[in-house]
Order: C-alpha cells, then sequence, then structure tokens
C-alpha cells in the first residue's frame, strides 16, 4: 500500500505509479475580465477618434455650423434689421422731424443765428435762437453740447452729432421733444455739408454686422 492511499481505503481506493499529484493555484478570472474592459474601451476610443477625423476632413462641419444659432436665418435676419437701427430699436428721425434750440455759449456774437441758419438749410427745424444761461454760457469746453430728453440720446441727438464733430450729447428732464444745441468755446463752424450727409447716411444705413470670427457660416 502506498503511503498516500488513506487509511482503511488500501483495498478498494490505492494510489499507484511514482507520480505525485501536483496542485495548481486556482485561476484568477478577475485579471482577465478587467482586461477584456480595457481593452474593450481602449477600443471604443480609437473609433471615436477615427470617426472625428473622418467628419472634419470630410466637411462636417458645416453641418455643425448650418445649425449654429448664430448661423441661422433668423439671427442672420436680427442682426442686418438691428444694424438699421438705432439703440431704441426705432430709425433715426429724419432732420426735418427735429426742432433744434441754438444757443450761444461763446463770447463771439451772433454765432447761434448763423449757426441755426445752416441747420435750417439742412433741413432741421429750428426752435429758440440766442444766448445760453448762466448754468452754461461760457462753460462748454468743446464744440458743443448736445441736450435732449432720455430718449433723444438715441434718436434724435445722434441725427443732430452728424452736423457737429466732438460734440458731448447728454440727457436731462425735459418732457418735450426739442433739442438744444449749446455752442461751446472751442466751436468754429459745423460740419461741411458733404461731410454732415455722408456721416447721416451712414447712420440711416451702417454696414451689416462682420460675421464671427472662424465662423463657417455660407
Amino acid at each position: 500500500m502506498s503511503m498516500l492511499t488513506p487509511p482503511g481505503m488500501g483495498r478498494r481506493y490505492r494510489i499507484t505509479g511514482s507520480k505525485y499529484p501536483r496542485m495548481r493555484r486556482p485561476r484568477r478570472r478577475g485579471r482577465w475580465t478587467l482586461a477584456a474592459i480595457a481593452s474593450a474601451a481602449a477600443l471604443g476610443m480609437v473609433g471615436w477618434g477615427t470617426l472625428q477625423l473622418i467628419d472634419v476632413f470630410s466637411g462636417g462641419g458645416d453641418t455643425a455650423a448650418a445649425t449654429s444659432p448664430a448661423c441661422s436665418p433668423s439671427a442672420s435676419a436680427s442682426a442686418s434689421a438691428g444694424g438699421r437701427k438705432t439703440g431704441s430699436g426705432a430709425k433715426p428721425p429724419a432732420p426735418g422731424k427735429i426742432t433744434v434750440n441754438v444757443f450761444n455759449a461763446t463770447p463771439r456774437s451772433g454765432l447761434a443765428k448763423d449757426t441755426a441758419d445752416e441747420l435750417k438749410k439742412r433741413g432741421f427745424k429750428i426752435g429758440e435762437v440766442g444766448n445760453a444761461t448762466k448754468e452754461y454760457d461760457k462753460k462748454v469746453r468743446g464744440t458743443g453740447l448736445l441736450l435732449g430728453r432720455t430718449t433723444a440720446l438715441d434718436t434724435s441727438l445722434p441725427v443732430l452729432a452728424t452736423q457737429l464733430g466732438g460734440a458731448e450729447k447728454r440727457a436731462d428732464a425735459r418732457k418735450d421733444a426739442k433739442v438744444d444745441l449749446i455752442l461751446g468755446t472751442a466751436f468754429k463752424k459745423l460740419a461741411p455739408k458733404a461731410t454732415a450727409t455722408r456721416a447721416l447716411d451712414r447712420l440711416s444705413h451702417p454696414s451689416p454686422a462682420p460675421k464671427p470670427s472662424g465662423s463657417n457660416c455660407r
């Protein structure tokens, strides 16, 4: 009986031979599972990257640009419409719808009347003409000061400013739609008529807004 034969089982169960059984370590299936998952993830990333490259070189970016809000027809229409309007959302009024009071805040006499006459020739309506009040007399350092109610900052005053370069625009508490042109110490004369006409045309019909940098809009 072999030494490996369990006691009491010598006759029915006998281990014979010169080779001893070897015990194997249990297989670690967890490692193989993790390796398989990692391989699948890596293959997925490679596939996704390949699809992205194909999309770029085949012009797939145009589709995204076409569906982008910035490239949509409604956005383009809004930008185009907004370019023709002032900040208040309304088109600037014509000179004939603006009544201008002209006041002289300089020591030179007759300046308000001469300026008012020239503005009338250019289509503006003329209201009061005379010397500035003590609040502004000899206190306007620039070419002029344009005053009006708050809504005039985006309507009447920009139109009047096309006739006088460098004038300051300011709102006050008045209720009527008239605007004031207070001539400052730096004033010499109104802008040349041709220059003022071009400025007024640009104000009424500005160039369309440029497309965003790097845009694929077509």
